[in-house]
């Protein structure tokens, strides 16, 4: 089983912001991939079902993001589970540009609250994640309040034009693993 843990925050305020571009691609998965509808499953919202013959997990964690890991722990109990083969985090990057992303095989939490999180309760930074550019916060602006911010239309239109090349590059990574996504899909 595959699970693509795509971060964010619950509640209608926060599902325009910076950081719930996670949730966005996660939507556009379930969608993509006839999924069906997210349902709750512990402290997540979960869409399953079949891509390329794995068995697939879209999640999107309804703990807030400083708190994103204990929506993952439960897979890490099960047999079968890897969490160095079989989990890709979704989040946002303040690092990068909006229009652009990164897949990368492990690394820290960058100062990430949601990978911050989850590396506490998986016990290691070894896991994929696939980080979304949403901008560079402005000189002197709060990077929380720059988060919780919608971006401007200009900045959206750009992210959620490269969704689709991100479901692509989601779908590679379940089928062919961390590098090849790498390989394909970072510029």
């Amino acid at each position: 089983m595959k699970v693509i843990a795509c971060l964010g925050n619950p509640g209608s305020e926060y599902s325009t912001t910076r950081h719930n571009v996670g949730w966005w691609l996660a939507d556009r998965l379930a969608e993509s991939w006839g999924l069906g509808r997210f349902r709750r499953d512990g402290k997540a919202a979960v869409a399953s079902g079949k891509f390329g013959g794995e068995d697939v997990k879209v999640v999107k964690p309804l703990t807030y993001m400083n708190l994103s890991g204990q929506a993952l722990t439960p897979y890490k109990r099960a047999s079968a589970f890897s969490v160095q083969r079989d989990l890709l985090v979704v989040v946002d990057e303040v690092a990068l540009e909006p229009g652009r992303a990164r897949f990368r095989p492990s690394g820290s939490a960058g100062g990430h609250n949601g990978l911050k999180s989850i590396q506490a309760a998986l016990g290691t930074q070894e896991y994929a994640r696939l980080r979304i550019g949403v901008g560079a916060k402005p000189p002197g602006a709060d990077l929380s309040d720059w988060v919780l911010s919608p971006p401007p239309k200009a900045d959206r239109v750009l992210i959620m034009e490269l969704l689709p090349e991100l479901i692509e590059g989601v779908g590679v990574w379940m089928t062919d693993g961390i590098e090849a996504a790498m390989n394909r899909y970072n510029r």
